[in-house]
């Protein structure tokens, strides 16, 4: 179950495609419970959608104004009011009643909560269905760094209120098993959650390698680079990849794609390039499909991943699948999906001149680019496959049951 199923709001959205795909391929009868956006499921997993008002990024329902007055969607209203976000909490408890009534009609062996971590995920125990949830990473991570870009003591208190930590921390240790996407997030899970070690497992997540692959008939852009990320989210380091752009200037004609809104959506990322006098050098493609996501990819020389914090990285993997070298910080899962110095170049996360040294010497090498590129793709076929995560998740499965 996943608050927001479409795979375009996010990695836990690709998850939930995927792993219900393969895990439907290998003989499985799959139910998933989604809210809002709804996904594109896979061909024979069977769907269930929740309603999600969404108070912080739609209007009040003027046309439909009765729907608010239900005790739910009144506390999530509220709640919008003051600044707290109540979506996972109002998800998991409606996915807690759309539960109870499928156990009327079926039965099922495992219940599975794509980090929504809400306390309906906890009253779920009650059915006596093994439960397991997997943490892409904690959230608290991300109030550390929106902490510290943040100055106003208004502006810090409303952060601190935002996301429902002490709801994930409760009902996180209370799962039968949490799978993690990656060491490094087992690692934080465990310490910001107080998640026993026993219960934690390691799986990593897959790349389609169908979809993500080199398009032989794109041409490459001389001194194109890409990232992939919301750029909103301080935790992309979309701040230090622009100072590095900014260093580089006059020494290389380098242009940035990013694979993300720009304006009226999205005023920090260009905010940002104007500062740094990058207008023209930097250009936004707003959300894209998979298809034009490739292309994207294809056209590019290198791959930026400037992040200060990745619980996996799919942006890296999706490069690498594509045959593109990547540029990316140590932050986090990074080091564990690029190897430093075979198929990309690893930097420490905050620091402009490390990440523009790193782009200058790719963008110099055509023959560095092309070896790493290759043993990119080798490596996301070995490690990261969808199939095999799904595997792995029976596995774990198979151990609660």
């Amino acid at each position: 179950m996943c608050n927001r199923g479409n795979m375009y709001c996010g990695g836990q959205g690709v998850y939930l495609y995927y792993l219900s795909r393969e895990l439907q391929k290998l003989g499985h009868e799959v139910h998933v419970i989604v809210g809002p956006p709804y996904p594109d499921t896979a061909p024979g997993v069977t769907e269930h959608r929740v309603e999600n008002l969404n108070f912080f990024e739609n209007q009040f329902p003027k046309q439909t104004p009765f729907k608010v007055f239900t005790p739910l969607n009144l506390y999530e209203f509220a709640a919008t009011r003051v600044g707290i976000f109540p979506e996972m909490f109002a998800f998991s408890m409606r996915a807690y009643d759309k539960v109870r009534q499928l156990l009327c009609q079926q039965r099922f062996d495992i219940i599975h909560d794509n980090q929504t971590l809400g306390y309906g995920i906890l009253l779920m125990k009650a059915f006596g269905v093994p439960i397991v949830a997997t943490v892409h990473h904690p959230l608290p991570i991300d109030r550390k760094t929106d902490l510290a870009y943040l100055e106003r003591v208004r502006d810090r208190l409303s952060r601190i209120m935002f996301y429902p930590f002490l709801m994930q921390h409760l009902v996180t240790k209370r799962m039968d098993r949490v799978i993690t996407v990656s060491t490094s997030a087992a690692e934080e899970t465990r310490n910001v959650f107080n998640v026993p070690r026993q219960k934690l497992r390691v799986i990593y997540n897959g790349i389609d390698i169908d979809m993500f692959r080199r398009l032989d008939g794109e041409m490459k852009e001389k001194g194109r680079l890409i990232l992939v990320a919301n750029t909103q989210d301080r935790k992309k380091g979309l701040i230090y990849l622009l100072e590095a752009l900014k260093l580089l200037q006059g020494d290389m004609d380098v242009k940035l794609t990013i694979v993300d809104n720009g304006l009226p959506d999205n005023e920090y990322a260009p905010q940002l390039v104007a500062r740094y006098g990058l207008d023209g050098r930097v250009n936004f493609t707003g959300k894209l499909g998979l298809e034009e996501l490739v292309r994207h990819y294809s056209r590019a020389e290198v791959a930026v991943v400037p992040s200060l914090y990745e619980g996996f990285g799919l942006p890296a993997a999706e490069a690498m699948a594509c045959g593109l070298p990547v540029v990316s910080t140590t932050a986090g899962a990074l080091p564990e999906v690029v190897e430093d110095g075979r198929n990309g170049i690893l930097v420490p996360p905050r620091d402009a001149c490390a990440l523009a040294g790193a782009i200058e010497r790719l963008m110099k090498d055509d023959e560095l680019r092309r070896v790493m590129g290759e043993e990119g793709r080798k490596r996301v076929e070995r490690n990261f496959s969808w199939e095999q995560a799904a595997r792995k998740t029976l596995e774990v499965y198979e151990e609660v049951l």
